[in-house]
């Protein structure tokens, strides 16, 4: 089966040469389809087969498709161009807006590309999605495929929910990290020294008895200190002035999502990169 997977791979990528002049399927023919394409063979049977029921279930549930694909090479292809195509030609997409994301990868060029579309261009804006990519990257980079695709689509199950709630994940609104062992114990230390730095400042207030004296002589001991000279002579002095450079600041991104148009005419959001 993988290797009659690598055959259909090996065509597609020739026919997306001419791309665009093929139909498009049909949304009912979309029902139909894998919405995982492990054509580089990255997943044993039942890691495909348990990441497919992962995404079946998700993407039926918020009627919203999600779909992975890799791919051993993209044979000099544009990846996002890919991606996109894809997506339009093979009938992915929930409604009249196609609603849906694709996350593809191909081992030859180390690419891994996004493509979302209709209201995952909403729900999945650009901040989002780097966002996203900082939780499955580490996993790809390691060679955990399973482990990051089933990242990629809880992730997205979340994505989506919150942006049904009406505050996608942007700019102003991003997920909150729980807090680590780490962090924990820098807040136990930073607690700890608060309280000691109280209990000192207590202890020094009962200090009533102990004053400091004005004159330094009153410091020194009796004839353990003779000077030759009565007076010191201040030559001259020379301060340097240097500007302090002021700090330009930006005012960040407005969020949302930066969209293109594939080949065939429809738009796409997305993000691309290297693992």
């Amino acid at each position: 089966m993988k290797n009659m997977n690598r055959i259909a791979a090996a065509i597609l990528t020739a026919l997306l040469g001419i791309v665009f002049a093929m139909p498009a399927v049909t949304a009912e023919a979309a029902e139909d389809m894998m919405r995982i394409s492990d054509w580089a063979e990255l997943l044993s049977d039942d890691e495909e087969a348990e990441l497919s029921d992962q995404l079946d279930e998700i993407s039926e549930r918020q009627q919203f498709d999600i779909v992975i694909v890799t791919l051993d090479s993209l044979e000099g292809a544009d990846v996002t161009a890919y991606a996109d195509d894809f997506y339009d030609y093979n009938g992915y997409g929930f409604g009249e807006e196609k609603d849906g994301i694709l996350f593809l990868i191909s081992m030859e060029e180390r690419d891994w590309c996004i493509s979302t579309s209709g209201y995952g261009i909403t729900a999945f804006t650009d901040v989002g999605q780097e966002y996203l990519s900082e939780k499955f990257l580490p996993y790809l980079s390691d060679g955990d495929y399973g482990e990051a695709f089933r990242i990629f689509a809880s992730q997205c199950d979340d994505y989506i929910t919150q942006a049904r709630a009406g505050t996608p994940y942007d700019v102003d609104n991003m997920p909150t990290e729980p807090f680590s062992p780490f962090g924990a114990l820098i807040i136990a230390a930073g607690t700890g020294f608060i309280a000691a730095f109280i209990a000192t400042g207590i202890m020094k207030l009962g200090l009533r008895s102990v004053f400091s004296e004005p004159k330094a002589e009153s410091y020194i001991k009796k004839d353990s200190l003779n000077l030759t000279k009565n007076y010191d002579l201040f030559l001259y002095r020379n301060v340097t002035r240097t500007e302090r450079q002021k700090e330009t600041g930006s005012s960040g991104g407005s969020g949302g999502s930066t969209t293109h148009t594939s080949s065939s005419g429809n738009t796409h959001g997305g993000s691309r990169g290297k693992f």
